[in-house]
């Protein structure tokens, strides 16, 4: 570039002196013209090179976090997401899979980062200390539900979603399943032993069951401190002996005699159990593998007793019994000495505060007709819909429901309607479902029963006692907060 230059200006120079000396004008500038435009044309050139698009970004971008976290449940999420997002070019949804245990923790640092999510899927025992925490949008979560219309679903939901002190809801119901033990009829038949329903009848199958056949163990017991499961299990066998958190009148009641009692049977059961520390992957494996002759397990487990459930590690597990699903019973109703319990469980959306607006829509879409469908599918024994337009559909999403009795059946699908738990007692108010929320989120009562059954580090009535005590705190921290 600078010969060039050099070049034109000394050509210029040369004929200034010849015109001069000879006193005529230049004849033509046209090589000079022609450098000049090769010079500049070289430069705009590279300029251009250097030029750069900007993209643009989407107006909304949607964080869903969901504990649907199992890699083909992940896909099938993104897949209706991107439905979504070919409809809605302007927004942008990110499907983020999270452990159940963990939520509390997680929601607690986004908070602290202000950072949370605009959706999440959860159990609904959470939606309560969010609720009370103020870190749910329960007008958002209101539009939903009238969006995806009212009346279609089903009034059991509702009301556990309700928020006592707003009236409003605090998170749209989404799917939900129903607990049960789930036994070798076929073995229990050939003992002349009763279905494990009654207190009785469960003691008797616990010293009876192992050594028959294959059979090493009764049951597997939920024991694992880490784990949200021997919670949920304990508290229907609390429930059936009429032992609650709060008393009618507000006071904690957690070292009363029902729930020392209830501890006492819940622990004792490790006589006839596997080792622990155990937990519903080690549960169904052991039932699957003819180990063990009893399974505390939600309707979840129906399809793995047909073709053997997913391995930690990849693959399935070989199914040891023929014909194992039409060998099992399905026993929901637990009777204790003073009562008698139903178990379950209801999975829902909650619109975090903050959230953008759009996420209400997002959450209509994903209970719409097929959307709704195909998140069903994933696992339609453990995904039972809670909006009456979608049942019949779902009746058909699955061939393992032919495997089971048409009673079975029934049960499940009009499970909403006899479904217990603490924190639905219609006589709590706000606080007290808040701190049952924590009680299951901090997971108290497993620490307790791994410190009775494995440890041997507690008694049933020091682990009341124990609990009586995290639960008083708890209660004074959560009124702390209203003042």
């Amino acid at each position: 570039m600078k010969r060039k230059l050099f070049v034109v200006f000394g050509l210029l120079l040369v004929l200034g002196m010849v015109l001069v000396a000879c006193g005529q004008q230049a004849p033509s500038t046209v090589v000079v013209t022609q450098e000049v435009k090769e010079v500049v044309t070289q430069v705009v050139t590279q300029e251009v090179v250097v030029t750069k698009e900007v993209q643009a970004k989407p107006a909304h971008v949607i964080e869903f976090w969901t504990t649907d976290n199992e890699e083909e449940r992940v896909k099938q999420y993104e897949a209706v997401a991107a439905r979504y997002m070919a409809e809605h070019p302007d927004v942008e949804i990110r499907i983020v899979p999270i452990d159940e245990a963990t939520i509390s923790q997680r929601i607690a640092t986004a908070q602290a980062a202000n950072r949370l999510p605009d959706i999440v899927r959860m159990g609904v025992e959470r939606v309560a200390a969010f609720a009370a925490d103020g870190i749910l949008d329960e007008d958002l979560a209101t539009q939903a539900i009238e969006s995806i219309g009212k009346d279609d679903f089903r009034a059991g939901p509702l009301q556990m979603v309700t928020d006592p002190s707003t009236g409003k809801y605090a998170a749209v119901p989404y799917d939900g399943w129903i607990q049960a033990i789930w036994y070798r009829k076929d073995v229990f038949d050939q003992l002349g032993l009763n279905p494990p329903v009654t207190w009785d009848d469960i003691n008797a199958a616990c010293d009876k069951l192992p050594g028959t056949g294959n059979l090493l163990y009764a049951l597997v017991l939920p024991t694992d401190p880490g784990q949200n499961y021997p919670h949920q299990v304990f508290e229907q066998v609390a429930m059936s002996n009429d032992a609650w958190p709060f008393d009618a009148q507000g006071n904690v009641t957690m070292n009363t005699p029902n729930l020392v009692e209830a501890l006492k049977f819940y622990t004792s059961l490790q006589r006839c159990a596997a080792p622990g520390p155990q937990y519903w992957r080690g549960a169904r494996e052991m039932y699957e593998l003819d180990q063990s002759g009893m399974l505390f397990y939600s309707t979840y487990i129906m399809d793995d007793l047909v073709e053997g459930s997913g391995k930690e590690g990849g693959g399935k597990v070989q199914i040891a019994v023929p014909d194992l699903a039409k060998k099992t019973g399905f026993a929901p109703v637990m009777q204790g000495p003073n009562g008698q319990a139903t178990y379950g469980q209801l999975v829902t959306l909650g619109i975090m505060k903050g959230a953008d607006p759009v996420a209400a829509d997002v959450v209509k879409f994903f209970m719409t007709g097929q959307n709704y469908q195909d998140i069903l599918a994933l696992a339609p024994f453990g995904k039972v819909p809670v909006l009456k337009s979608a049942v019949d559909g779902w009746k058909g999403l699955s061939d393992y429901f032919k495997y089971y009795d048409p009673d079975t059946l029934d049960q499940i699908a009009n499970g909403y309607d006899h479904m217990q738990r603490w924190l639905f007692r219609p006589d709590y108010d706000a606080t007290e479902r808040a701190v049952i929320g924590d009680i299951e989120g901090r997971l108290l009562v497993p620490q307790v029963i791994s410190n009775i059954a494995l440890e041997g580090s507690m008694t049933p009535e020091e682990g009341a006692k124990w609990l009586q005590e995290q639960v008083e705190q708890l209660y004074t921290d959560r009124q702390n907060q209203k003042k």
